[in-house]
């Protein structure tokens, strides 16, 4: 995959959220809640000091993920490390590493552990791709994203849920991902194109600005059916020659894509 914009790009993203900042409340139509550091100076990822949870991650890597085909080693070493009952803070600790979704509030959902590996894996990510989230929700996804790419931009339209997402991976120490509020069905035009696009609830079709903001070469996986039935998991595929091409890959149930369109 291609490599991340150069600095250039990142003060252009700079004086836009600054710009954004500037403008009335009622006109603005996507809020940064917390900027990515240019690559340069962005430090390691974070230390995590949860050696309570170590066995149960392993666990749930071992038995949950690549017990049902999960081969990547980026991600199922970011599954492992990354202390995912910080991100469910509805339910216990150990119930966060069960093989199921939990409940974050608002209607929503962190998804089952192997979902959030497989949709991943798929992906097929390198170290310095730029990946566009739509649906932060609690920000397990992102940040499972930004332990294997260099930049993270993820987008929720729910403001409680995306507040509290920027305020956690902020004090976790995340210093690649930028969060947004905002409608992530049009996508973050000012940091396109993605080197790859994963969208974390259903929507009824695939949304056109989403395959606009994929580079040529990206990948995005977006579960595409009706709210509350089964959903195909879908594989969009941008070529080299800016052709589209779209392939099914699982039976799953999401939560709704919500927004003005």
């Amino acid at each position: 995959m291609v490599q991340a914009s150069s600095q250039a790009g990142w003060i252009r993203a700079a004086l836009l959220a600054a710009l954004v900042a500037c403008v009335p409340a009622a006109a603005q139509e996507v809020t940064v809640l917390l900027q990515a550091s240019p690559p340069e100076q962005a430090p390691p990822r974070p230390h995590f000091d949860d050696d309570e949870f170590v066995e149960l991650r392993t666990a749930m890597v071992r038995d949950q993920i690549e017990g049902r085909g999960v081969a990547d080693e980026a991600v199922l070493a970011a599954m492992r490390r990354l202390p995912r009952h910080r991100f469910a803070p509805m339910v216990s600790a150990r119930s966060a590493y069960g093989d199921k979704p939990q409940p974050i509030g608002h209607g929503q959902t962190i998804s089952q552990p192997y979902t959030v590996a497989y949709m991943t894996e798929v992906l097929e990510l390198g170290a310095d791709d730029r990946v566009l989230e739509v649906g932060t929700g609690s920000g397990y996804q992102a940040a499972i994203l930004a332990e294997i790419v260099g930049e993270v931009v993820t987008i929720e339209i729910i403001r409680e849920l995306a507040d509290s997402a920027a305020e956690r991976l902020q004090r976790m120490g995340y210093r690649n991902i930028t969060v947004l509020h905002g409608d992530g069905y049009h996508g973050y035009a000012a940091r396109a194109p993605f080197d790859a696009i994963v969208v974390t609830a259903a929507a009824s079709h695939t949304p056109p600005p989403l395959v606009a903001q994929l580079r040529p070469g990206g990948r995005m996986v977006i579960p595409v059916g009706r709210a509350g039935w089964i959903q195909n998991l879908l594989l969009v595929e941008k070529h080299a020659d800016g052709e589209v091409s779209t392939r099914n890959l699982a039976s799953v149930r999401f939560v709704p894509l919500t927004g003005g369109h």
